[in-house]
């Protein structure tokens, strides 16, 4: 009998699976629910992703990956643009920018990133990302549509449901001691919902007339020019989170997998993940930082583990009453929790600035920080009526335009160094 069956076989290793699973459950269906997309495709996307990505890095990288929180802004305006086929195409193609970051990355060295993005481009970005969603999550905490559009609920009640999941969300974020500090999420959809179910917000007529088991709503993309070049520059921001994670990860079990198996391996896993989820109808795919924390808590550092979890979700994701129940989840339970989730985005994104010492005192760096932030928040917009650029899209070209353009008097080192030591930073805090 060889290692690799003895490994699948020991029901320790079965057990952690389903753990890491439920780790990263809670951001993996929220996304999904915020989009308007099935959870039951997220939870069979997650696992087909993690199942590729692990078969692309020979299984040498203890990651599990699913739905990015990245592309919510994307994702809602091609679907109301295009639509939902037309979304599903454009994040295919998304996809496959990063099989051309992982080409690039393999001829030239994983410090190629670093010249393009570094930290004065990377940390506006993704301050943008979480600032530019902020009234998604106000409106839902408010009983509102994400748009603020069509009032779901009335205020006092939407408030007192929303407010409950965020306070136990933050509760559990900071005082949660082992496994419970790292599922904040699922904390507070569990509160929020067992509140919002107190005051008659939740809805279970749909739930009765579901089958028990049934094949998840695979919607089959379709390729339109226009939705594609939009999506394919949102791509540089989920690659800024891929990178970081993989130095994380590495951090945490002692080994450089930027090295081997290569971070052009771990980019194409990435980027196939994500088109192979749209295929299907799924978010888009990112390595999760939770599950990561998970590994560094538990010394879990098996990558069977996440073969397992994968499994586990591509079962689950059958259960299709289970997938409905989860789509009775109210507005304002997801609100309150968005309102932390999108805001630690944004600080993710100041911490880089600050650890990367990045001196605003430098007219360079004021400009290209200034300009992308107010592009973003205030949602500029480049193009027509067929087709505009904006949002994490228009702000990753302009940073990385202007950080290439703009004269430098430091040299750019060639070499991940500098982000390596703020992902260390990060890690040694969370111990």
């Amino acid at each position: 009998m060889t290692n690799t069956t003895e490994q699948f076989r020991g029901w320790r290793t079965v057990l952690a699976g389903l753990q890491m699973l439920f780790v990263a459950f809670g951001a993996l269906v929220l996304m999904p629910l915020i989009t308007g997309l099935d959870p039951s495709v997220a939870l069979f996307t997650a696992g087909i992703g993690t199942l590729i990505f692990q078969f692309v890095t020979k299984r040498q990288v203890p990651v599990f990956l699913a739905s990015s929180f990245v592309f919510i802004a994307p994702i809602s305006y091609a679907v109301q643009t295009w639509g939902m086929a037309a979304a599903m195409g454009a994040l295919c193609a998304a996809g496959l920018m990063y099989v051309v970051l992982a080409a690039i990355v393999a001829v030239r060295g994983a410090g190629f990133l670093h010249k393009i993005m570094p930290p004065v481009v990377t940390g506006p970005i993704i301050m943008v990302i979480g600032l530019s969603l902020a009234p998604i999550a106000v409106n839902m905490a408010m009983g509102k549509t994400g748009d603020g559009a069509v009032e779901l609920f009335a205020y006092g009640d939407a408030l007192l449901v929303s407010m409950s999941a965020l306070i136990t969300t933050l509760l559990v974020a900071t005082l949660g001691k082992g496994i419970f500090r790292l599922v904040p999420i699922l904390a507070g959809v569990f509160v929020g919902y067992i509140m919002a179910y107190i005051m008659g917000m939740v809805n279970f007529e749909s739930v009765g007339p579901v089958a028990w088991f049934a094949v998840p709503n695979f919607t089959t993309p379709e390729f339109n020019l226009a939705a594609i070049l939009f999506m394919l520059p949102v791509a540089i921001a989920p690659a800024i989170e891929h990178v970081g994670d993989v130095l994380a990860i590495g951090s945490v079990t002692g080994k450089d997998y930027v090295k081997k198996p290569g971070l052009h391996r771990t980019l194409l896993g990435d980027g196939l993940a994500t088109s192979a989820a749209s295929l299907f109808g799924g978010p888009p795919n990112t390595t999760y930082s939770e599950v990561t924390g998970a590994v560094m808590l538990t010394k879990m550092f098996n990558p069977v583990i996440m073969i397992w979890a994968a499994i586990f979700a591509i079962g689950l994701a059958f259960v299709a009453k289970f997938g409905v129940i989860l789509q009775t989840i109210p507005a304002p339970v997801m609100g309150g929790i968005l309102i932390l989730l999108f805001g630690s985005i944004a600080g993710v994104g100041m911490n880089i600035l600050i650890k990367a010492k990045v001196d605003m005192a430098e007219q360079r760096n004021l400009v290209i920080t200034s300009t992308t932030l107010i592009f973003g928040i205030g949602g500029m917009a480049i193009g027509n009526a067929d087709f505009s650029l904006q949002g994490v899209s228009l702000c990753g070209l302009v940073a990385i335009g202007l950080n290439l353009v703009l004269p430098n008097k430091n040299k750019q080192e060639n070499n991940l160094q500098q982000e390596q030591e703020i992902v260390d930073d990060a890690v040694s805090h969370n111990r």
